[in-house]
């Protein structure tokens, strides 16, 4: 085992920092033993969406014959291609290239999309074609029109569930979920919603940049944790929901499915949340990150149930296996709180802001919140050149569309069921029994070691583990021994004594060596605890 010592000097650091050490040590075990290296430790899931991807590329290629018939000047120089007439040459090209991957989709893809929301068949064409090229400024800014209406119909059916909330949301596309956390935190001090030394509520376990962010000389945040307990089946309990009660506590921030723990929020926590907020918290500002909902049936977001108070954000990266193409978005009601409270600040906290944001509107309080957001992530003066990149905007469109198309759900069925496979092999190989949840999303899995072991070496083993070993043992000793590596779920705010792992990442039959390992590990444990007791007898 690890000397307490070595392991102290981990304790300041985050789970996803300590996984650059854990891997070092993996990889070198893997190669001593000859062994599969298995980093189940990140959630970069090991499938993708076929279909969107290959009429993306074959979108491409008529792109470039718009852009040679308006100009082709050797060496190579192009033209940036014509609106009128080019849905039909679309669906003329297409209909020659009718045996190319991805031709079918594309096809239905846009007559879809022209039925549904009633578009202009030309302007919603040139805007795939031209921004599949890339050849302009995203505009507007905060993105483009045809996409927001479909990404805004995908949320609908992604996030908020039924019943379906009244009015829209302004939507921003953005560089990934990553992206969108860093620009509301900023948005949020920039506009005086909150300052330095405000208290802010986290719903725990959870994320571990949500803990870490909160803590930085940048926002310097108090926090208080509303604890979603695992005997409650990781769902917030009457008395932690009550701490939410106090004015001091500003906003509430969840992940939700939660991450670590891949339990989504039932519906009696969601109408809880949605009461309190109603009767006694109206000013509650809330932040949901619901990447991972399109995991789990029947999902609900307190962007539906509750969305004059809610931030929501949400990424395309697990659910179309593209955490490569930075695909994410923040969406805000138009009937919000958040531009009333800026309505409603001090007299020279207003003045402030019409400074701040003077330079690019000539009545700044009449900037919208979620248009503030899109200003200060490029610190006001690139303001002009803000947004998302428009290739990424077509193939945000193109993966909303596919999922709009598929009536029968085949893909996130599949999806679910890659998942919930190995999870099922994970905890076989553990010999537990758990009863089905409707509300696991089965992307990530927490493994609370301490409530197993107590099961399998007994109380007293794990008392004495406890007093003599360090809690990051556990992950440090499947890296040193069997070449895995695991998050310790106490980065989290889970239990100490877990680990967080990916059931998206590896293949189907690494969970049953993960496993193994884990067991294996409980025996050298309990061996230790028997020569200790056996040593101590002697005495």
């Amino acid at each position: 085992m690890t000397e307490l010592l070595t392991l102290r000097k981990f304790e300041t650091l985050g789970p996803f920092e300590i996984k650059n050490e854990l891997i070092g040590l993996a990889k070198a075990a893997s190669r001593l033993a000859q062994s599969s290296f298995l980093n189940a430790g990140r959630g970069n899931p090991n499938w993708i969406a076929t279909e969107p991807r290959e009429s993306f590329f074959l979108l491409g290629q008529f792109a470039i014959t718009e852009s040679k018939s308006v100009m082709d000047i050797a060496p190579g120089i192009g033209g940036m291609p014509r609106v009128n007439g080019i849905a039909s040459r679309l669906e003329a090209w297409l209909t020659k290239h009718d045996d190319m991957p991805g031709a079918a989709f594309l096809s239905a893809m846009v007559n879809f999309a022209i039925e549904k929301f009633s578009f202009d068949r030309d302007a919603f064409v040139h805007e795939l074609v031209d921004s599949i090229i890339g050849d302009n400024y995203p505009v507007p800014d905060r993105m483009l029109v045809h996409n927001e209406r479909i990404v805004h119909e995908y949320l609908m059916w992604a996030m908020c569930g039924q019943p379906r909330p009244s009015g829209k949301f302004d939507i921003y596309a953005v560089e990934g979920g990553t992206a969108a956390m860093c620009y509301i935190f900023k948005s949020l001090k920039a506009n005086r919603l909150l300052f330095p030394g405000d208290t802010i509520a986290l719903g725990t376990p959870i994320f571990t940049p949500y803990l870490e962010m909160t803590h930085l000389e940048d926002y310097n945040l108090k926090v208080v944790n509303i604890a979603a307990p695992q005997e409650n089946r990781f769902q917030y309990t009457d008395q932690e929901l009550k701490k939410l009660e106090d004015p001091k506590v500003k906003a509430f921030f969840i992940v939700n499915p939660g991450n670590p723990t891949g339990m989504g929020m039932n519906r009696e926590t969601i109408t809880k949340i949605a009461d309190l907020v109603k009767t006694k918290r109206p000013d509650l500002m809330l932040l949901t990150d619901d990447v991972y909902g399109t995991f789990v049936d029947d999902f609900r977001s307190l962007m539906g149930e509750l969305p004059r108070n809610t931030i929501g954000v949400y990424s395309y990266s697990k659910y179309f296996g593209c955490t490569g193409w930075r695909l994410g978005a923040i969406a805000i009601h138009e009937d919000n709180i958040f531009d009333e409270k800026i309505a409603q600040l001090r007299d020279e906290y207003v003045k402030a802001l019409d400074k701040r944001y003077g330079p690019i509107t000539l009545e700044p309080r009449k900037l919208k919140f979620i248009d503030r957001i899109v200003a200060d992530s490029r610190d006001i003066g690139l303001n002009h050149t803000a947004g998302l990149s428009l290739p990424q905007q077509v193939m945000m469109t193109m993966f909303s569309l596919y999922e709009l198309m598929d009536v029968d759900k085949r893909y996130q069925k599949a999806c679910m069921e890659i998942v919930h496979k190995r999870f099922r092999s994970l905890i076989e190989s553990l010999g537990l029994q758990l009863e089905p949840n409707a509300h696991y999303n089965g992307y990530y899995g927490l493994i609370d070691f301490e409530f197993w072991a107590r099961k399998n070496i007994g109380d007293e083993a794990v008392d004495y583990l406890k007093k003599h070993v360090h809690p990051l043992d556990l992950a440090f000793r499947l890296a040193e021994d069997h070449g895995t590596v695991l998050l310790n779920g106490g980065g989290f705010e889970a239990p100490q004594w877990s680990l967080r792992v990916s059931l998206a990442n590896l293949p189907d039959e690494a969970y049953d060596a993960i496993g193994r390992g884990v067991r294996t590990i409980a025996r050298g444990y309990r061996d230790a605890y028997q020569a200790a007791k056996t040593a101590a007898a002697k005495q």
